[in-house]
């Protein structure tokens, strides 16, 4: 590309890079507003929809996350053949569609319904935007730029969760109006996509050379690098400790630890307060220190089982919330923007989509058992601390993995 299309560019104003930061931000923004806003208040919907147990209770977020799950590796791959634009704004457009549909639905099995359509909608977001912001951003920005992106997350669940809180249980709105507004947001974003994203940005100079064939994603360099594979399974560890926190948190503070109103959405969300500076520390750590990324993410993830341990085993309240405030500064959305970079480098040019869909997808595969089961344990033992202590030991199988699979000096293709 020509360095005056480049100066063209940064004559327009802002930086195309800096735009899909932005955007992609407001878009996990958006999505998590509509992952948690149902949490906090799972035993009104109980109530009100005749669900019964705490196990079908779970299946509201297992619904959901199965839906968002099944899309990752076919949105990953139409992103790179048709274009990632062209799968998220078809994407964005079901999800905000859906949301309404599940502030309209009138029973349990409907509002199910709508929310596996709203988890195939998000589902299209995850390898398509990694792909574009991984393309677009530079690689020495590439943790820093990731983490901001990722903190839209951060920021959706703690509106979500203090929102809903606050609003259903303090000032008695009909739940079904926080639908509402999550699906509309959902449709503006998707307006925005289409107006901004482009499939190759312009201040981008693209290689002319030929591209080989470990260029694109196949078996071999989705599979075949036992490096890829570990990274897959820490991510299942990472994301099974957050998921189980995020669904049922909010309960278990409510029936188990005695908060209430207010006090729920809050405690709740002081892993998303804590998660951002957290997240753009230790990314900013890692694109200073590039070679230790793999340090980082093992020490981040066994600190992060630790913390989840003592969230249930501490007895004060006031001991319970310095855990929650931990687990965000070091947990999920602390190392998950390392973990992406570590998979960028490693994934191969032509099919960087792809591949950040199979990442995702064994990732979003423990968020449809994590609410399942531990709603499941819950109605077994009269109690969700064994959901907690099992998610502690599953983050740590993922780090021995992580360390067998590194103990090999390969290349990833």
């Amino acid at each position: 590309m020509s360095e005056t299309c480049i100066k063209t560019n940064k004559e327009q104003g802002m930086e195309y890079w800096k735009k899909v930061v932005i955007l992609f931000c407001l878009g996990w923004t958006v999505i998590w507003i509509h992952r948690t806003v149902l949490n906090p208040i799972l035993p009104e919907l109980k109530a009100q929809l005749n669900i019964g147990s705490d196990a079908n209770a779970g299946l509201i977020a297992s619904v959901f996350f199965l839906a968002y799950t099944i899309m990752q590796i076919p949105s990953g791959f139409l992103g790179d053949k048709l274009g990632r634009v062209v799968v998220l704004v078809p994407g964005f457009l079901l999800f905000g569609f859906a949301s309404i549909g599940v502030g309209l639905a009138s029973t349990f099995t409907l509002l199910l319904v709508a929310r596996f359509m709203t988890g195939m909608g998000q589902g299209t977001y995850y390898g398509p935007a990694y792909s574009l912001s991984s393309e677009a951003i530079p690689q020495e920005k590439r943790a820093l730029s990731t983490a901001i992106i990722n903190s839209g997350s951060a920021i959706g669940m703690a509106i979500g969760l203090i929102g809903s809180t606050y609003w259903v249980k303090v000032a008695h709105w009909d739940w079904r109006i926080l639908l509402f507004i999550s699906g509309g947001l959902a449709l503006v974003i998707a307006v925005a996509f289409k107006m901004i994203l482009k499939e190759r940005p312009y201040d981008v100079v693209e290689s002319k050379k030929a591209v080989s064939p470990d260029d694109k994603a196949s078996l071999k360099t989705l599979f075949g690098n036992p490096k890829m594979l570990a990274s897959y399974l820490m991510y299942f560890g990472t994301c099974y400790g957050y998921y189980m926190t995020v669904t049922w948190l909010p309960t278990f503070l409510e029936k188990e630890r005695g908060f209430h109103g207010v006090a729920i959405g809050f405690a709740s969300s002081l892993v998303a307060f804590s998660a951002i500076p957290g997240a753009l520390l230790f990314s900013r750590l890692a694109d200073k220190f590039m070679h230790k990324k793999f340090s980082f993410i093992i020490t981040l993830e066994l600190l992060a089982a630790v913390t989840l341990y003592l969230t249930v085993a501490v007895k004060s309240s006031t001991s319970l919330m310095i855990c929650l405030v931990l687990y965000g500064l070091i947990g999920k959305l602390a190392v998950e923007p390392i973990l992406i970079s570590y998979v960028a480098d490693s994934a191969p040019a032509k099919g960087r989509s792809t591949t950040f869909g199979v990442f995702n997808f064994f990732g979003m595969m423990s968020s449809v058992v994590a609410p399942w089961a531990t709603g499941a344990i819950s109605d077994a033992t009269g109690s969700k601390i064994l959901g907690f202590y099992l998610a502690a030991i599953i983050i740590v199988i993922g780090v021995i993995a992580m360390l067998i699979g590194n103990m090999k000096k390969t290349k990833i293709a």
